[in-house]
C-alpha cells in the first residue's frame, strides 16, 4: 500500500490541509500527517527528510505559507518526490509562498500546485497520478474520479 507524508509548517495549517488528507484517503493512499517547521524545528526537518524513505514513504506533500521553505528543505534532505503546496496564510494571500516554492535551484526539484484549496486537493491528485504508475488500485481510483468528473460512468 502506498504511503505519503503530509507535512505542514504549523498546527494552524491543519484546517487548510485537511482536504488533501481526505482526498488521499479517497484514492486509497495511506498518509501520515506531521507538523515540521523548516524554521522552528530544522533538526526535525533534517531527521525526517533523511529518514523518510526508510520509514516507507514514497512521496512527500509539504504545505507551507509565508516564506514557505518547508518543501524546498524537504527536497534538500531526500530524493523522494516532493509536492509543495503554497498556503494563503499571510497578507500576501499565498503569493509569497508560491514564489518561494517554485524558485528551487536546478537539481533540487519541487513540484508545485496552486495556492490554497485547489492546491491542497491537486497535491493529492498529483500524488495519485504518480503512485498510480506503481499501484493499480490507486490508478483505478484516480481513473474513476476523472471519469466521474467528466460525467462518464
Amino acid at each position: 500500500m502506498p504511503k505519503v507524508a503530509v507535512i505542514m509548517g504549523s498546527k494552524s495549517d491543519a484546517e487548510l490541509v485537511q482536504p488533501c488528507i481526505d482526498t488521499l484517503g479517497q484514492m486509497g493512499i495511506t498518509c501520515e500527517v506531521k507538523v515540521i517547521s523548516a524554521h522552528r524545528t530544522p533538526d526535525k526537518a533534517r531527521e525526517f527528510g533523511t529518514g523518510a524513505r526508510e520509514q516507507g514513504f514514497e512521496l512527500i506533500i509539504a504545505c507551507a505559507g509565508g516564506a514557505a521553505h518547508l518543501p524546498g528543505v524537504m527536497a534538500s534532505w531526500t530524493t523522494l518526490p516532493v509536492i509543495g503546496v503554497p498556503l494563503p496564510s499571510t497578507d500576501l494571500k499565498g503569493v509569497d509562498a508560491l514564489y518561494s516554492i517554485v524558485q528551487m535551484p536546478a537539481g533540487i526539484p519541487v513540484a508545485c500546485v496552486a495556492v490554497g484549496a485547489a492546491g491542497v486537493k491537486n497535491a493529492a491528485f498529483l500524488a495519485a497520478e504518480i503512485l498510480g504508475l506503481k499501484y493499480e488500485n490507486v490508478r483505478q481510483a484516480y481513473d474513476k474520479y476523472r471519469s466521474e468528473l467528466q460525467g462518464r460512468p
